[in-house]
């Protein structure tokens, strides 16, 4: 049986899914598998029994990647899961900063206690007049899960939409409407748009993108939207931009000691995701991967391994190996399984950077000698026998 902790409270909607094969332990050092939401473990020691850590959301910057992965430990996230929340905050973002909204209930408020409030509502409203979104134009830089739904609805609120991705999935591609424009560069989402909105991951190219060069290529008067990763932006240029009108407002879902308090800010608590559906969809998506994991050895959405799946074995064995990407592995596992006379019925290698991943299926069980030859080869990080 596969025991599973929890760091963080997970909704009831994932915790619903793990089968009899599956029992929650208090004690993490005693789990093959952690579901985690925001907790910490860069600072935290990961038993030998640890195979794999699911995050109930899409970022991972609080698991050590790279130290998981030296360790055999399997690091998965939900893309997707929470993308329809993000997409109407960010929806809401735009109306936010083309009309201030905020600005106006704020100022509601230190008039509610004085007479008349209804007149002077409507001697001063004209102070907070915005702009309406229909026909302007609107930026997407990333169009997966997110700004490629965000972009189709901003169609339909009858916007004109360029979309920036060279990295773009076919499969995301086909679900864009026809209708936006697709360009090459972000120097042509930022000549074109009245409204940016960012939606790619934190990258060494990504971050800081949206700098003083950046902004300088924008048009006067617009209107930026963060609702990726805080380090995208600059926030030094932005406080410049802001103050001298370049960027009429800036809407972010990631306050910080500068944009919390800065001129022109609207600072949103990171809600990007927390709606009890986003909340529910993570933790299914979660608990799934980990069982299919911990069962069949399959990866799906890892961030730190290679996409892998065989589906259930219907053989003799399945036995998966995590090691490194570097040459002349496969050879030598097959020459471990051919000394046993060990027929391979079906195969998978994947990598992933300086990662990898090999599935195979057997006719035969293999014995407990062959495992600890697979185990001892150089550049292997984990081998386990898959129990059927």
């Amino acid at each position: 049986m596969f025991q599973y902790h929890y760091l963080n409270k997970i909704s009831d909607k994932g915790t619903a899914l793990w089968t009899d094969e599956f029992a929650k332990t208090e004690e993490i050092d005693k789990a093959q598998a952690v579901v985690v939401r925001s907790a910490a473990m860069h600072d935290m020691t990961f038993a030998p029994e640890l195979l794999a850590i699911a995050r109930a959301g899409a970022g991972v910057n609080n698991i050590p990647l790279d130290r998981c992965a030296q360790e055999g430990i399997v690091v998965f996230n939900t893309p997707g899961a929470n993308a329809n929340g993000v997409v109407e905050l960010a929806l809401c973002g735009m109306l936010l900063g083309s009309r201030d909204v905020v600005g106006g209930i704020n100022w509601v408020q230190t008039i509610k206690d004085t007479p008349d409030v209804g007149k002077q509502v409507e001697k001063g409203k004209s102070q907070f007049a915005g702009h309406e979104i229909a026909g302007k134009s609107l930026g997407v830089i990333g169009l997966g899960a997110i700004g490629g739904p965000l972009a189709n609805a901003a169609i339909k609120l009858g916007m004109n939409v360029y979309g920036c991705d060279p990295f773009i999935s076919i499969d995301a591609a086909w679900h864009l409407d026809s209708n936006i424009i697709p360009v090459k560069t972000r120097d042509e989402i930022y000549a074109n748009s009245d409204i940016i909105t960012l939606h790619v991951p934190l990258l060494p190219d990504t971050k800081g993108m949206i700098d003083a060069e950046a902004i300088s290529k924008m048009k006067d008067g617009v209107v930026v939207l963060n609702f990726a990763r805080d380090l995208l932006v600059d926030d030094d240029a932005m406080e410049e931009a802001l103050k001298s009108g370049k960027v009429r407002r800036y809407i972010t879902d990631f306050p910080n000691d500068r944009t919390a308090g800065m001129e022109g800010v609207v600072a949103i608590p990171h809600l990007g995701a927390s709606t009890e559906e986003s909340e529910d969809n993570c933790a299914k998506m979660a608990v799934k991967q980990v069982m299919n994991y911990l069962k069949n050895g399959n990866i799906v959405n890892s961030v730190n391994f290679p996409n892998c799946d065989m589906g259930v074995c219907s053989k003799a064995a399945r036995v998966t190996i995590l090691h490194k990407n570097i040459p002349n592995m496969l050879s030598q596992f097959t020459t471990v399984l051919s000394e046993e006379h060990i027929n391979i019925s079906d195969l998978v290698n994947r990598s992933k950077g300086d990662y990898a991943y090999t599935m195979l299926d057997l006719d035969s069980v293999p014995s407990k000698a062959a495992i600890e030859k697979l185990t001892k080869i150089e550049g292997v990080i984990r081998v386990r026998e898959i129990d059927k």
